[in-house]
């Protein structure tokens, strides 16, 4: 298991696949003034040339615990991850019905200061590494279970466009002192 001291607020902004997750880390970034990681699957899966097995969930979470790592190092007060391993344990448990040790240790032993759950309101954007448009609604409810487990601070964050991100900094601006 792999666990690092942190000083870092770390903001992780998760969800069902089409439901804003990288354009509002880059918001939350840019309003706060912060560094951001985009999600490291969107990376690996647009690089290995192939469709992706369930094995490669094991190097995808690997990759994203090295750069989340790399982005903690940097000693910034806040950081927002645009998802973390949250999203590969429920993805894989989804699809293929089973989920890695080293992911299920790493989530409780890595968890976020504060979560924002992005609602699945949005109209679904066809893209190549997105698959499920069908199921958002029952997803989105196993992330809420999710965040429930992890006993960590969550906040269900819903509306399009600037309602999104003004209800995203009222939720982080109500949990701390920003």
């Amino acid at each position: 298991m792999e666990k690092i001291t942190e000083p870092t607020f770390k903001v992780v902004i998760t969800g069902p696949e089409c439901t804003g997750k990288s354009t509002l880390s880059r918001q939350l970034s840019e309003y706060f003034k912060e560094p951001w990681l985009p999600e490291y699957a969107r990376t690996y899966l647009s690089e290995i040339g192939r469709p992706y097995r369930d094995s490669d969930l094991l190097d995808i979470a690997k990759g994203q615990v090295r750069k989340e790592d790399e982005l903690l190092s940097l000693g910034s007060s806040k950081v927002f991850f645009d998802t973390s391993l949250e999203v590969i344990k429920v993805w894989s448990e989804w699809k293929y019905k089973s989920c890695d040790s080293y992911i299920i240790e790493n989530l409780e032993a890595r968890s976020a200061d504060f979560y924002l759950l992005l609602s699945p309101d949005m109209a679904w954007e066809n893209d190549p590494l997105r698959e499920n448009p069908n199921d958002r609604d029952i997803i989105f409810e196993i992330y809420k279970d999710e965040l429930e487990k992890l006993d960590k601070p969550y906040e269900i964050i819903s509306g399009l466009g600037l309602l999104r991100i003004r209800r995203a900094i009222q939720a982080l601006s109500n949990f701390t002192d920003w």
